[in-house]
Formats: structure tokens, sequence, C-alpha cells
């Protein structure tokens, strides 16, 4: 079963156009907070990866938008983390208000060591998300 985890965030002004309306792209930088958290939920971090000398680069990203989010709104963002491969991993995403989805998404991760090039996942991460 994959691993998940719920972030909850309060959309900010910054984040709005002029008619209030959150602005497309703050929902990927909203997929990464997922993300982020949802690996400090499982007990790691971004931090101890690349510590151990593995980054883990966006190498597809997707997003749906299905409702308007605005200025103010309290909204929880949904990340579930799957392996693909030894190499791989994807991340699903879904950001509500209450019980309205305002968007899914999707970004999928390529393993890769402090030279830039393709590694196996730690085998810590492949536990975490299998």
């Amino acid at each position: 079963m994959a691993a998940s985890h719920t972030a909850s965030v309060r959309v900010r002004y910054a984040e709005t156009d002029q008619m209030g309306v959150v602005y497309h792209s703050n929902y990927f930088v909203w997929f990464e907070v997922g993300r982020c958290e949802l690996l400090r939920a499982l007990g790691w971090s971004y931090r101890e990866l690349e510590a151990g000398g593995v980054s883990l680069p966006v190498i597809s990203a997707s997003c749906d938008y299905h409702r308007s989010g605005h200025y103010d709104d309290a909204i929880d963002i949904h990340a579930t983390g799957t392996v693909l491969s030894a190499v791989r991993v994807q991340f699903d995403y879904r950001v509500q208000r209450g019980d309205t989805v305002l968007a899914t998404g999707r970004t999928v991760h390529a393993a890769l060591n402090t030279e830039g090039r393709p590694c196996r996942l730690p085998q810590r991460v492949r536990d975490l998300l299998s």
C-alpha cells in the first residue's frame, strides 16, 4: 500500500491574482509542500536524502484544475508516494477546500547521485513508500 499524508495551508494573498483566485503555478508549490511533509511524516526528509548523496529532481509534472481556490481558503494537500522502479518515485496529489477538490496532480522523480547520474533509491525510501 502506498504511503500518504495530508498537509494543511492557508492561501496567502501573494498566491492569488488580482481577483483573489489562486494563480495556477502555486499548486505545484503546494505539491512540494505535500511531498516534503509526507517524507517528514514517514521519519525522513529531503535534507537527509540529499545529505546521503541522493537528489530527487522532478522529471514529469502535471496538474488538473477542478475548482478555483481563493485568498484565505484553508486547504488540505493530500500526497501519496509510490515507488515506480529502483530509480523512480511518483507522488500523487489532491488539493481540497473542505470536500471540494480544487486540483489533482502528479510528479515523477528520478534518483540522482552527486554527479547527476541515475542511482538506486535508498532502501529506506523504497521501504517507506512501498
